[in-house]
C-alpha cells in the first residue's frame, strides 16, 4: 500500500466539494487503504480523499483506541455543546489554531462495502469527525474561525515554508453550527 502525497493549503482540490461515492467496489476499497496507510504514516488524526487528490466523500480516522472509515456521511448534532481548542490539519502541516466545534456528533455513512455505519464521537473524535466531513465539502478548518482568529491564522500560513501556491477564497460550511462560526 502507497502513502500517497498530502495535498497543501492552496491546493484547489481542498476548496471543490467532493463527490458522492456511488460505486463500491475494489477501486474504493484500495483508496480507503491508501488513505488508512498515509494516515498512519503522517501520525494523523484523520484524513479525507480530497487530501490525497481524490474528489470523492470518503475518509478514514484514527483517534485514541477508535479507528475506521466514513463514505458519504452526513452529520447530527445531538445538543448545542460546544468545544473550543486546538485543531490542525495535515494540508497545513505544523500549524494548529484554536478552532470551535461542536462536542458531540453522530456521523452515518457507509463502509466500502456500502453497509449503513455510524460513529459516534464526543471531544476530540467529535473534532476529527466534523474537520474531516468539512473536508468533503471543500471547507477548511480556518473558515469555521471568527474573523480575529482567522486573520491571525492566515498571517502565520502565509509565514510558512511551505506555502508557495496561492491563498484560496474562504467558504462557510454549509452544515448547520452555532454561535461564533460564521
Amino acid at each position: 500500500m502507497p502513502v500517497l502525497p498530502i495535498r497543501l493549503f492552496g491546493d484547489p482540490v481542498l476548496t471543490t466539494p467532493a463527490d458522492e461515492v456511488t460505486t463500491f467496489d475494489a477501486e474504493l476499497r484500495r483508496l480507503v487503504r491508501n488513505l488508512d496507510q498515509t494516515l498512519y504514516d503522517q501520525r494523523g488524526s484523520g484524513l479525507a480523499a480530497p487530501q490525497v487528490g481524490v474528489g470523492l466523500r470518503v475518509f478514514v480516522f484514527h483517534d485514541d483506541d477508535v479507528a475506521g472509515h466514513l463514505v458519504n456521511p452526513v452529520l447530527d448534532f445531538p445538543d448545542e455543546e460546544e468545544q473550543d481548542g486546538p485543531e490542525g490539519c495535515l494540508s497545513l502541516p505544523g500549524l494548529y489554531f484554536d478552532t470551535k466545534r461542536r462536542l458531540n456528533v453522530v456521523a452515518r455513512g457507509s463502509t466500502v462495502s456500502g453497509d449503513p455505519v455510524q460513529v459516534v464521537g464526543t471531544g476530540n473524535l467529535a473534532r476529527c469527525l466534523q474537520h474531516e466531513t468539512d473536508h468533503l465539502d471543500g471547507v477548511l478548518f480556518i473558515d469555521r474561525m471568527d474573523t480575529e482568529r482567522r486573520k491571525a491564522a492566515m498571517r502565520a500560513i502565509r509565514a510558512v515554508e511551505w506555502n508557495h501556491l496561492a491563498l484560496p477564497s474562504l467558504k462557510l460550511s454549509p452544515h448547520p453550527m452555532t454561535g461564533g462560526y460564521h
